[in-house]
C-alpha cells in the first residue's frame, strides 16, 4: 500500500534535519585543527576571484578537489559577513549540514516510492523516518555534518549516486542521473568515489546473479563518460596550471600513499573498521547487525524489492574497501553510514513476534539503557577528563547540567519505546521512531549546548589571541605561532602565520623562514634593526630552553596562550647561538606535506 501523504514524511524528515544539522550551526567558531584550512580557502577563492586552486595561508592546498570550496566560497560571497556570519562557520558549514539533509530526504523518498516488504500506509512512513533518522543520529554523521570540512559533502552526494544507481535497477529514473551525481562526488573528494561506486556494483550484481541485466540497465561505458565530463575538465585544468606539484601531492600523496601506506601517523590495526561499525550505529547496533545478515542470507530478489541487499552490498564496499587501505579514520566510514540506516529501518520493520524480535528488541533498549545510566553517572567519570587546552572542561561540563538532560532524553525515549513494545501491535511499529525522536532532543537540548561550552574553553581564547595580536602589530610585521599550532589563527588574522612545533631547532626554522621564505602574503625580509615578529604561543611552550630564552616582550595572555614581540635581530643571534651550542641547524626545507 502506497502511503497517500508523502509530502507529510517529507516535511518531517526535513524539520528533522534542520534541528540536528542547522540549529544554532553558526553560534561557534571553527574548530580547530582541519575546518579553519577548508573555511581559509574558500574565503581566499571568493575574495581573490581566483577559483581554481584552493589555497591557505599563502600556499596552495592540493588535498582536496574544488567543490566544498565553491560551495563554502558561495556563501563567503555574500555580503554583509559581519552580521550574518561572525565566526565564518554559517558559510563553512552549511555545504555539509544541507548535504547531509539532502541525503535523508533522499532516503526517506526512495523507501516511499518502493517500499520493501508489504507494509501499509502507516508503516511504510515510519520506516521511511527511521531510516533517516538512523543514518542522520549516527555519532560520525552528527559530528562531521555540523563542521567545515568535505566529508560530509563527498558522504551525500556518493550515497545520493549509489541510491540512484538502485533507483535506476527499480525502473525510478534515466540512467545518466547516476552517473551525473557520481560525478560530482569526484569533485568533492577524488576518484575513490568511482571506486566505491564500483565495488557496490560488483557485489550488488554477484548476489543478485544479474550482472548482464544490470550492466545493460547502468550503461558504465557511457556512464563513465558521463562521470569523466563532469569532474576531469577541473583536474585537468589544475594540473595544466600547477603541473607536477599538484600530480605529486593529491594523486601521489593524498590518494596513493593513503591506501597504501600510512600517513601522518594514522596506523590503526586491520580489525580498526569493526569497532567503528559498532560505535557508529549506537544504539541501534544489532538492528544493523540483523540487517546486515538478514540482507546475505536472502535469496535474489526482484528489482523494486532489493534494496536491504543492495545497502548491505554498499555498506560491504566501504568496509573492504578502507580496511584494505594502510591509513585508517573513523571519518573514512562515514559513506556507509546511510547504508547502516537503511539496513536498521528495514530490520525494524521486519520483526515478527517471537524470540528473535525480542532479542533484538530487548538488546537495542538494554544498549539505551546503558547509555542513559552512563550519562547520569557523569559526576563519576567527568573528573578523570584531562584535557590540557581545556583545564576547566570537567567542573564546567557537571555545572552546565547538560549530561542530566542527555540522560533524561535518552531515559524517556527508551522508556516510551518499551512501553510501545508492550501495547497493541498497532503501537509497536513506532518503538524505534520514538527512541530515535529522544535521540533528537538530546542532540537539540544537550549535544549543541555541549558543543558550545568546549568552544568557549577552547576556540575563544584564540579568536581573542588573533584579535589582540591584530591590535599590536606594527605595519608590515610578520606574525607567527609556536607549540600549539592553530590554523584558526591564519583564518582570524587573514594573514600568512608561520608556523613552528615544539622541536628544539624551532627557532633557527623560524629565523630561517623569516628571512628566506617566499609565499602569497609575505615576503622575505632581513633581520635589521627594529625589525620584530609577534610570535603566539602556548604556556608550555614558553618554559622549553630554546624557547625560554629568547628574548621578548610579552604584549598580553589570554588563556593558555601568550603575545611575544620579538625584536629579529635578537632572535637572529639566539639562533646562532643555539646552532653552535646544541649542534641544530634549521630543516623546514624538508618536505611537509601536512604543514600549514
Amino acid at each position: 500500500m502506497r502511503n497517500r501523504k508523502p509530502w507529510l514524511v517529507l516535511l518531517l524528515v526535513a524539520v528533522a534535519g534542520l534541528l540536528l544539522f542547522v540549529w544554532r550551526l553558526g553560534m561557534t567558531g571553527l574548530v580547530d585543527e582541519t575546518p579553519p584550512l577548508f573555511a581559509a580557502s574558500a574565503k581566499a577563492m571568493a575574495e581573490t576571484g581566483d577559483w581554481l586552486t584552493p589555497r591557505v595561508n599563502g600556499l596552495p592546498r592540493y588535498d582536496k578537489p574544488p567543490l566544498v570550496y565553491w560551495l563554502m566560497g558561495l556563501g563567503y560571497a555574500l555580503p554583509a559577513q559581519d552580521l550574518w556570519n561572525p565566526f565564518g562557520t554559517w558559510a563553512s558549514r552549511l555545504p555539509s549540514a544541507l548535504s547531509s539533509i539532502g541525503l535523508m530526504l533522499l532516503m526517506a523518498l526512495t523507501l516511499l516510492r518502493r517500499p520493501q516488504g508489504q507494509p501499509d500506509g502507516a508503516q511504510q512512513a515510519v520506516t521511511a523516518m527511521a531510516a533517516a533518522l538512523a543514518f542522520a543520529l549516527s555519532p560520525l554523521v552528527l559530528l562531521w555534518s555540523r563542521i567545515s570540512v568535505s566529508d560530509a559533502l563527498f558522504s551525500g552526494l556518493l550515497s545520493a549516486a549509489l541510491l540512484l544507481f538502485w533507483w535506476r535497477y527499480a525502473g525510478l529514473c534515466r540512467w545518466w542521473v547516476p552517473w551525473l551525481v557520481l560525478g560530482l562526488a569526484v569533485l568533492a573528494k577524488g576518484p575513490v568515489a568511482v571506486v566505491l561506486a564500483g565495488l557496490t556494483a560488483l557485489l550488488f550484481a554477484l548476489l543478485q546473479r544479474d550482472l548482464p541485466g544490470l550492466w545493460a540497465l547502468w550503461r558504465p561505458w557511457r556512464g563513465l563518460a558521463l562521470t569523466a565530463a563532469v569532474a576531469l575538465p577541473w583536474y585537468v585544468l589544475e594540473l595544466l596550471v600547477e603541473g607536477q606539484p599538484y600530480w605529486d601531492s593529491f594523486f601521489g600523496y593524498h590518494n596513493l600513499q593513503r591506501f597504501t601506506g600510512v600517513v601522518n601517523n594514522h596506523l590503526q590495526p586491520w580489525w580498526f573498521f569493526f569497532p567503528v561499525l559498532v560505535v557508529a550505529s549506537l544504539p541501534f547496533t544489532p538492528l544493523l547487525l540483523a540487517g546486515l545478515v538478514g540482507a546475505l542470507r536472502l535469496q535474489p530478489a526482484p528489482p523494486e524489492q532489493s534494496l536491504q541487499r543492495f545497502a548491505a552490498c554498499w555498506l560491504l564496499a566501504v568496509f573492504v574497501f578502507f580496511t584494505a587501505a594502510a591509513t585508517k579514520l573513523p571519518s573514512y566510514w562515514i559513506p556507509a553510514t546511510p547504508a547502516a540506516g537503511l539496513l536498521i529501518a528495514l530490520a525494524a520493520q521486519n520483526l515478527r513476534p517471537g524470540w528473535r524480535s525480542a532479542v533484538l528488541r530487548g538488546s537495542t533498549l538494554a544498549l539505551v539503557g546503558v547509555l542513559t545510566a552512563g550519562l547520569a553517572a557523569g559526576n563519576l567519570w567527568v573528573p578523570l577528563i584531562n584535557e590540557p587546552e581545556m583545564p576547566t572542561l570537567p567542573s564546567a561540563l557537571l555545572a552546565s547540567g547538560a549530561l542530566t538532560r542527555a540522560s533524561l532524553c535518552f531515559g524517556v525515549g527508551g522508556v516510551a519505546a518499551l512501553l510501545l513494545w508492550w501495547g497493541p501491535s498497532s503501537a509497536r511499529r513506532g518503538w524505534l521512531l520514538v527512541q530515535q525522536l529522544g535521540m533528537g532532543a538530546f542532540v537539540v537540548t544537550a549535544l549543541v549546548p555541549m558543543v558550545e561550552l568546549g568552544d568557549r574553553l577552547r576556540q575563544l581564547p584564540i579568536r581573542r589571541m588573533a584579535s589582540l595580536a591584530l591590535e599590536q602589530q606594527w605595519p608590515q610585521e610578520p606574525l607567527a605561532m609556536v607549540g600549539i599550532l592553530k590554523p584558526s589563527l591564519h583564518y582570524y588574522t587573514q594573514q600568512v602565520v608561520v608556523y613552528e612545533g615544539v622541536q628544539p631547532n624551532g627557532p633557527l626554522n623560524l629565523n630561517d623562514r623569516l628571512a628566506k621564505e617566499q609565499r602569497r602574503g609575505q615576503q622575505p625580509s632581513p633581520a635589521s634593526p627594529g625589525a620584530s615578529v609577534l610570535v603566539v604561543i602556548d604556556g608550555n611552550t614558553a618554559t622549553l630552553p630554546h624557547w625560554r630564552g629568547v628574548p621578548h616582550q610579552r604584549l598580553g595572555t589570554i588563556g593558555l596562550y601568550e603575545l611575544w614581540r620579538v625584536p629579529r635581530p635578537a632572535l637572529n643571534q639566539w639562533s646562532k647561538d643555539l646552532a653552535e651550542r646544541a649542534g641544530l641547524a634549521p630543516d623546514w626545507q624538508e618536505p611537509r606535506p601536512e604543514r600549514y
